[in-house]
């Protein structure tokens, strides 16, 4: 399957499932409620409150959690300045946003500055949770997995997935571990990293592989992932993979992701750096790609992208 096939899992006993804590920060009591109660769906999450910025930082100083969710708009401490004291103080913590009508310049510039990842106000309810969770996953480290891979000085290998979302969790913290090992990106860059790949892996499944459309999300009615779990069994997408190639070294990482879809065309795709287009579906996940990448190029084709990382402050 691989030319650097992943560690084969270990077999351990059973343990409780581990609790993570929120610190959902916004100056609206309501909306912070709604926010809380919208993660709290979910058994595995906890939330604590910050009224504000400057409250949200020493709440984190005493006992850190897993994420911080923030409003952008809030008096005094704004959520971009929130997003840099923390990448300053707590390199690793991931920030997600919260981003409403007349906020996206600012979404974009916090994306830019260390934000992890963002949500609309107006999605929250379908959204959140299932961000979250793919920033806890992005934001996990295995210890064991870095001590192995202390050793290495440059890495290259090619992979060949079917089409299953399980498989990407995984891989991409084994390339998160590479990239930090190798002095590519810091703690506080290494969660970005994470969901950038994870972004790309699952565009190329979805969106080329098995031919998704971002709009079926939207409507909530579970179309898109009943689509998703037929078409990974019926022919022509059953036969599809996706291709992976990565290359690691000191002086920057490229991860080459193709699927065997037929393509889009590249030049008619709302450019998602633009605020206007901040909360279109269809662009969400480049947006993201971009914002944490230092490179990001496709193919005349449009069926394979190429993300370039290198170490804070080196030359293109």
């Amino acid at each position: 399957m691989t030319a650097c096939d992943l560690p084969p899992d270990q077999a351990q006993p059973a343990a409780a499932a581990e609790t993570h804590t929120i610190l959902v920060v916004d100056d609206s009591p309501v909306a912070r409620r709604l926010a809380g109660r919208v993660l709290e769906k979910d058994p595995a999450l906890r939330v604590e409150y910050a009224n504000d910025g400057d409250e949200a930082l020493a709440a984190i100083a005493e006992r850190r959690p897993a994420a911080v969710v923030t409003d952008l708009e809030m008096p005094g401490m704004s959520g971009l300045d929130l997003v840099r004291a923390v990448r300053e103080a707590h390199p690793g913590l991931p920030v997600i946003l919260m981003t409403g009508g007349g906020s996206e310049d600012t979404a974009v510039e916090a994306l830019r500055a260390g934000a992890a990842n963002y949500v609309a106000k107006k999605n929250l309810a379908q959204d959140l949770v299932t961000t979250v969770e793919h920033v806890l996953a992005a934001a996990r480290v295995d210890r064991r997995q870095q001590r192995l891979l202390g050793s290495l000085t440059h890495v290259e290998c090619r992979l060949e997935l079917e089409n299953d979302p399980a498989l990407v969790p995984p891989l991409v913290e084994y390339l998160q571990g590479h990239v930090s090992q190798l002095g590519v990106c810091g703690p506080s860059d290494r969660v970005r990293v994470g969901v950038a790949l994870e972004e790309a892996l699952l565009n190329g499944l979805y969106h080329g592989n098995l031919e998704l459309s971002s709009d079926l999300r939207q409507d909530g009615s579970g179309t898109f992932e009943r689509l998703a779990a037929e078409r990974r069994f019926r022919a022509p997408y059953a036969a599809r993979r996706l291709h992976v190639a990565v290359t690691v070294s000191t002086a920057e990482a490229v991860f080459v992701i193709r699927d065997e879809g037929p393509g889009f065309d590249v030049s008619k795709v709302p450019d998602p750096t633009d605020p206007e287009n901040l909360e279109k579906a269809s662009g969400r996940g480049l947006l993201l790609i971009r914002a944490f990448m230092d490179d990001v190029r496709h193919n005349a084709t449009g069926n394979e992208i190429t993300l370039v990382k290198r170490p804070e402050g080196a030359a293109a």
